[in-house]
């Protein structure tokens, strides 16, 4: 019988001590928690062979860690167990706003923004507060438990803020399983969740894997409007808009400027295609209801902002990590396309303005992305997808 010591020398069965934690997660918000174990062994040619085809791009600390994102033991010297945590954000509805308290219309809300050049989309999950903070915070609390129950023991918290294979954890302990888009998938939650660990050096009953799901569906892969998941299960990083609008600090290159469409923050359109999503969960905490400005607002709106005021609406959010200048720069893309899609030569002529006006005080990556948008001429029209071999 698996038994967890505790220092006073009295046992806590595994199971009464796994339900406890699942109790206790349930309080803080988690959605979910799974227990594996540490050999990820099976997992490492997969992940050499992505660092050796360059779907990394320029995160460097991808290919810097190397092997140690496989193996916690090295991460954090005397892990035996890792608690996987899964933590839905799919945004609460705001009354004011006419929103529905359905998760399921939040995929028709999200396409018809998408739809229209004139609104600025940003990726679902960063329109609240930060998850790294939440979940970490979170997850010290859940050790904090942990320790009360059975005495100090060693662990760490991540939250996508160390090397770890996070969705490998989260499938070999049954929180999930591995979408063909790259993402954890959950047939009662979708995707639209967070995941965090807990490292620690005891030694934990796991809990069981569950067996995948997406059979032939391959909407995921036909979406993508850079044709980024290159094959079920392999993303390249260099051609997928995320990455492009948060990772990347150069030149958005061309050949996806006109993909980007709306998009100025990150990129959902794999997940808003997804059949398993029509079973995301609404978030249960505040700290991910859509902020003002985040989640409707067109782009000239967001292109009013100065530098201040975006510091100032950004606070604790996701979104700081990319700085004042991609923020722009990512404007200035969308702000071309709904250029090259403007409805009159009125609407065209304002946004025309907007750029000029904004061009004299750019620095040269914003103002370079300005001179591309003034050079799109109405008339182009639909969605663009980049071609592979762009």
């Amino acid at each position: 019988m698996n038994v967890v010591h505790r220092l006073d020398g009295e046992g806590l069965q595994g199971q009464d001590l796994l339900a406890r934690v699942r109790q206790e997660a349930r309080t803080l918000g988690f959605s979910q928690i799974g227990v594996s174990g540490i050999d990820l062994s099976m997992a490492e040619p997969g992940l050499r062979a992505w660092l050796a085809a360059g779907f990394h791009g320029s995160m460097g600390y991808m290919a810097a860690h190397g092997m140690k994102r496989a193996r916690p033991a090295e991460l954090v010297p005397g892990t035996v167990s890792v608690i996987s945590a899964r933590m839905d954000y799919l945004p609460r509805p705001l009354p004011e706003a006419g929103g529905s308290a359905d998760p399921q219309d939040w995929v028709a809300r999200e396409q018809g923004r998408l739809a229209d050049p004139d609104q600025a989309v940003i990726s679902v999950y960063a329109r609240g507060r930060d998850y790294h903070k939440v979940l970490r915070q979170r997850l010290q609390k859940l050790a904090q438990a942990l320790n009360v129950w059975l005495g100090p023991f060693g662990h760490r918290a991540f939250t996508d803020s160390a090397p770890v294979l996070e969705v490998e954890l989260a499938a070999r302990s049954g929180v999930g399983w591995r979408g063909k888009h790259t993402l954890a998938l959950h047939r009662e939650a979708g995707s639209m969740f967070f995941l965090g660990e807990l490292f620690v050096d005891l030694a934990l009953p796991s809990t069981p894997a569950v067996s995948a799901h997406c059979g032939q569906c391959s909407a995921c892969l036909d979406v993508c409007p850079t044709q980024a998941i290159v094959a079920p299960y392999r993303l390249d990083a260099r051609r997928c808009l995320s990455y492009l609008s948060i990772e990347h600090e150069g030149p958005i290159p061309q050949e996806f400027r006109r993909a980007m469409g709306n998009r100025i923050y990150g990129c959902d359109d794999c997940q808003l295609v997804c059949p398993w999503n029509k079973f995301a969960q609404r978030a249960v905490l505040p700290d991910f209801d859509e902020r003002e400005g985040l989640g409707a607002s067109t782009l000239l709106a967001l292109w009013a902002w100065d530098e201040p005021a975006w510091w100032r609406r950004t606070e604790g959010s996701a979104i700081r990590r990319i700085g004042w200048r991609r923020w722009r720069r990512n404007l200035a893309v969308a702000l071309g396309n709904a250029l090259a899609q403007a409805s009159s030569s009125l609407a065209a002529e304002e946004l025309k303005i907007a750029l000029t006006t904004a061009r004299a005080d750019a620095d040269n990556l914003v103002r370079e992305h300005i001179d591309w948008a003034l050079a799109q001429e109405p008339g182009w029209g639909g969605v663009v997808r980049a071609e592979v071999g762009a």
